[in-house]
């Protein structure tokens, strides 16, 4: 490119520079920013700055120029914006002032808000709490309106932990999930995601699956539910459920396999994820008879559980090789993170039990799934909608994004 083609280098104005605010409102219809600018481009003015929204049909138009330096050129680009404004039945307002945004404060965070329904008293309990820990809130929009409502803010001025800690003591209170992330070009990366299996991907417990064929459900399930509220040492408990399946024939693999029904939302999230070159895998303390299946089935990258020892075509009642406990979910999320290349800080796990704690605490995303109380207060951030792929809000991914990706066959 020659010299003479290089365009001009131009800065943000000062705060000494006159410019002007033009807010356009009133109902959208195609052709308003061109017109608009068009309307601009004859006072030689730059667009310092330009934001629009537009709900249910109405438009809200602001755009940042600086003044026309010409004499009484200012008066006439007023005159002629709301001359073009009232043609195209629009209101106009034109606020003078100097330079440009004020600078954002530092410490900036992506707050996410999930209701069922989002109530306006509950927006303005998370608002004023953002206030209260000394954020601003400098753009707010909506992600989904269904299967839940789906807004996040963008704040700055307040540190993400300070904000994050403050905020889930708000969302406990009023009943809505919330999570707070740090910005950054981190949050645009490829990441990984992890999740437990039992009553997160899938909907079932898998050893009261393989229970009901031993006719030791009720037995099994007490003991399940006493690990997952974390009263009793989860290997211990492990042991003693797969004790009481000895003696069942291998063939009721294939049929525990054939009813495990998986969460609403889970295919949707796995293949978003995987359309926007995520990683995907599961840790669980069920069984890899079932989560060889799921990978398979579902395309996921990583899958590591506990195995069913098999002799003679029969369960044994043992599990061999190293169970996977509450620690050893946390090892496999930090390996699978190893093997995919993915710093910790950019891994999101999701678990709903005690033995998933260890994990949630380790991801730079702890998300805790329509989880135990013990839970929901340790992890970051809690989602208790049965739905699986609002997860995806929480990363910032929105549902019109979702629709109009499944919209296109690969």
């Amino acid at each position: 490119m020659s010299a003479s083609r290089i365009p001009p280098v131009t800065t943000v104005p000062d705060d000494d520079v006159p410019t002007l605010l033009v807010k356009i409102f009133g109902k959208d219809r195609p052709g308003i920013t061109a017109g608009l600018c068009d309307t601009l481009a004859a006072y030689g003015v730059h667009i310092v700055d330009i934001e629009q929204v537009v709900t249910r049909g109405r438009i809200v138009l602001c755009v940042l120029v600086t003044a026309p330096k010409a004499d009484g050129a200012e008066g006439d680009l007023r005159a002629t914006v709301h001359s073009w404004a009232e043609s195209m039945r629009l209101q106009a307002e034109i606020i003078s002032g100097r330079g440009d945004n004020r600078p954002r404060g530092t410490g900036r965070s992506h707050v996410t808000v999930l209701g069922n329904p989002l109530t306006a008293e509950s927006t303005a309990a998370i608002a004023s709490r953002i206030t209260g820990t000394g954020g601003n809130i400098d753009r707010i929009f909506r992600l989904a309106k269904y299967p839940v409502t789906a807004v996040e803010f963008e704040v700055s001025g307040a540190e993400t932990e300070p904000l994050r800690t403050a905020l889930a003591t708000e969302a406990a209170d009023i009943g809505v999930d919330v999570a707070v992330v740090a910005s950054g070009l981190q949050r645009r990366a490829q990441r990984l995601v992890v999740m437990d299996v039992d009553s997160t991907l899938i909907q079932d417990e898998v050893i009261e699956l393989f229970a009901a064929h031993a006719g030791c459900q009720a037995e099994v399930a007490e003991v399940t539910a006493r690990a997952m509220r974390g009263e009793l040492d989860f290997e211990q408990s492990l042991h003693a459920r797969v004790a009481l399946l000895a003696g069942i024939d291998e063939s009721v693999v294939e049929k525990v396999r054939a009813e495990v029904r998986l969460t609403p939302g889970a295919r949707t999230l796995i293949r978003t994820l995987k359309r926007l070159g995520y990683q995907v895998g599961v840790v669980s303390g069920g069984f890899t008879q079932v989560t060889d299946d799921l990978k398979e089935r579902l395309g996921l990258d990583f899958a590591s559980a506990n195995t069913l020892e098999v002799v003679d075509g029969k369960l044994t009642g043992r599990v061999i090789g190293e169970v996977v406990d509450r620690a050893g979910k946390a090892r496999l999320l930090r390996r699978f993170a190893a093997e995919a290349g993915v710093p910790l800080v950019q891994t999101v796990a999701i678990g709903d039990g005690a033995n998933d704690l260890d994990m949630l605490n380790a991801a730079g995303l702890g998300v805790a799934f329509n989880a135990k109380p013990v839970v929901r207060e340790a992890a970051h951030t809690a989602v208790n909608v049965p739905f699986l792929d609002t997860v995806l809000y929480l990363l910032g991914v929105t549902r019109d994004e979702v629709e109009a990706a499944d919209a296109h066959v690969d």
